[in-house]
């Protein structure tokens, strides 16, 4: 219904896959199925009430500003290395299913953090209480919206062409990777000191591992595949995390416009952590204190809170180079053919070393 399928746009250069290409196709192609998913949800809200719309509207809004879509780009990889096929028709609707499932976990992380903005725009409670001019009106109408981009997630996916023989491994699955994002959100908001658990439970089942599995499902891939692929994508996972976690305590304004983010929020992530595994000095804490918590803190406090925080930042950094070899040696052992070990080594690359 959604389809946005073609196989004469894939780019081929020498018998090899333009791996940039491949990726922008997908992009374009997710987009294309997200638009007329959307188009159809907006006829359907205006037939039960007019005001229904705003909703699907601000779902909408938020899942088509921005966004890498890494994750059909996952889905599309593991399908690739699975089955042999560079055309990823096969994995789009289930890909873009999963960008809504991140505009659902993003609307109600946005509003549990009391953050405002999201993409370089107002995140959906934020823009709701705007609306409105009344902040509870628009915290539940922005839960509300959250709740509609999960049915919407699940909707798509459902409606998806999953192998019969694999369709009931996928929805169990997709059930599986919900539940391990709630428990890793319980995890975050309650400042759990197992922060690579907390990742890989939060981020990392439904951004590498469940895209991943995935992708072998609708390659209706071997058991051997299987666990290649999540041998691969669980340290990717966590890796990807731990660099989002660099990015948002040591960035410049420039590279993310928050520098200090997580240390603004008070987020205890992996640089917090490794600080404090440390045994850090007094001026230290001193200096990370007067930051952390703190949504007020000037560009200079973060600064100084940075530097003391250089030796954690080195930890990670040796962490996060510990998971990316651990993910290529699984891929070296893994019964992939070259271009397809080359495919998932590429979004490697992409999930690991991004804003470096």
């Amino acid at each position: 219904m959604y389809e946005a399928r073609d196989r004469d746009t894939l780019t081929v250069v020498q018998g090899q896959l333009d791996l940039e290409s491949w990726m922008s196709d997908i992009r374009q192609k997710v987009d294309i199925i997200l638009s007329r998913f959307f188009e159809l949800k907006q006829e359907e809200s205006v037939a039960l009430s007019p005001r229904a719309i705003d909703l699907v509207t601000e779902v909408r809004d938020l899942t088509m500003r921005g966004g890498k879509r890494l994750r059909p780009i996952v889905t599309a990889a593991a399908y690739r290395a699975a089955s042999g096929d560079p055309d990823p028709s096969p994995t789009l609707e289930v890909g873009a299913s999963l960008e809504l499932l991140q505009s659902y976990l993003l609307i109600h992380d946005d509003w549990m953090d009391e953050d405002d903005e999201r993409r370089g725009g107002p995140a959906v409670h934020f823009a709701f209480a705007k609306k409105h001019g009344d902040a509870h009106l628009g915290a539940s109408l922005g839960v509300l919206a959250g709740d509609l981009a999960s049915t919407f997630s699940w909707e798509l996916f459902l409606e998806s062409s999953l192998p019969k023989g694999r369709r009931d491994e996928a929805l169990d699955l997709f059930v599986d990777i919900q539940k391990e994002v709630f428990a890793g959100q319980q995890l975050d908001l309650m400042a759990d000191q197992d922060v690579e658990r907390m990742h890989r439970l939060k981020t990392g089942s439904y951004t590498t591992r469940g895209p991943a599995e995935l992708g072998g499902l609708l390659a209706d891939a071997s058991k051997n595949a299987m666990e290649s692929l999540r041998s691969w994508a669980v340290p990717v996972g966590i890796a990807f995390q731990l660099r989002d976690d660099l990015l948002s305590t040591f960035s410049t304004t420039r590279e993310t416009g928050k520098p200090g983010d997580d240390l603004r929020h008070g987020k205890h992530n992996a640089v917090v952590a490794a600080f404090h595994e440390l045994s850090p000095s007094e001026l230290d804490r001193a200096a990370l204190a007067r930051v952390w918590g703190h949504p007020d803190a000037s560009n200079a406090e973060v600064e100084e809170a940075a530097r003391a925080l250089s030796g954690a930042r080195v930890r990670v950094e040796e962490r996060l180079i510990c998971l990316g070899d651990e993910a290529r040696s699984a891929l070296a052992a893994s019964p992939f053919d070259d271009e397809g070990k080359q495919v998932l080594a590429n979004v490697t690359t992409l999930l690991t070393e991004r804003g470096s």
